[in-house]
């Protein structure tokens, strides 16, 4: 009896579980690096320009001319994709680099000072801690308008406390290092040693934490853009693609709210696979 050979699928299934592990992560690097690509050259890369309007090719389905449709006004579903990757991948990537660099410092200061300093930063993050990121974000749109701007501020300081609290963690670890004391016998200050050589030491755990947010960030801002609060048009932004779909679907027209959704889903799962690998390669974890 002829033994069948296995399928692709079975292959990777056996495989033992590094390989799955290297090879999820590699589709999930290549995932995101295809949308920066395209976001960054969205001018040569998309067929047509994001608001160009074809009144002839209203909510028509994939073909040559038009490779994932168009929508409601006969805009290339592709194009707008494209342009749209801009905003939804540029708002998460300045929320991470806030907070991140916000919630080291906090975390910095806290954990290597201590005492009633560590205990009145505690009692902040706390409170940002009670307010969902959404909320504040949705918040600030209230107070300084529609946009990006104020979703981006409100959310740095928002998920700046997560980035604190690791940070305040992880160097109050460092700082019980035999490398620590040693500094401090040969005269170095407290300052010069939490910058140059603690805070570099927990950077790369934290980077890889912070990771995390930015699949998180990407959803919550494509869902202010859906309410209408965030970007606005012209503009495109997947958010805002999915909300001016929401006629289409009434009518049976589900395609230009389907590109825009899989493109924030599949953003997410392969930035949180990453997020999670360099975590654990890392060794990241918050110390007891």
């Amino acid at each position: 009896m002829t033994t069948p050979t296995p399928t692709l699928a079975v292959k990777v299934l056996r495989a033992p579980r590094a390989h799955r592990t290297s090879l999820v992560f590699a589709i999930a690097c290549g995932v995101v690096a295809v949308m920066t690509l395209a976001a960054v050259f969205a001018p040569f890369v998309a067929p047509y320009p994001p608001d160009a309007v074809d009144f002839t090719a209203v909510n028509a389905g994939p073909s040559a001319a038009h490779w994932l449709g168009t929508d409601g006004l006969g805009r290339d579903l592709l194009s707008r994709l494209v342009y749209g990757a801009r905003t939804a991948l540029l708002g998460p990537l300045l929320v991470v680099i806030g907070s991140t660099v916000i919630g080291m410092l906090l975390g910095l200061i806290a954990g290597w000072r201590g005492g009633w300093i560590d205990a009145v930063l505690g009692r902040v993050f706390d409170v940002l801690f009670a307010f969902p990121s959404l909320l504040i974000a949705i918040m600030a749109v209230a107070l300084f308008g529609k946009g990006l701007v104020a979703p981006v501020i409100a959310m740095s300081i928002a998920y700046a406390p997560f980035v604190a609290r690791l940070t305040r963690a992880l160097v109050k670890a460092e700082r019980t290092r035999p490398y620590v004391a040693a500094y401090r016998v040969q005269g170095f200050g407290g300052a010069w040693i939490a910058f140059r050589r603690v805070l570099p030491n927990v950077t790369p755990i934290v980077g890889a934490q912070s990771a995390l947010n930015f699949g998180y960030v990407l959803a919550e801002l494509a869902g202010i853009s859906f309410l209408g609060l965030g970007v606005q048009p012209p503009t495109p932004d997947w958010g805002a693609m999915i909300n001016e779909a929401q006629s289409g679907v009434a009518g049976g027209y589900f395609l230009p709210a389907i590109v825009p959704a899989v493109a924030v889903v599949l953003v997410v799962v392969a930035v949180n696979i990453i997020g999670e690998e360099l975590s654990d390669r890392i060794g990241g974890g918050v110390p007891a």
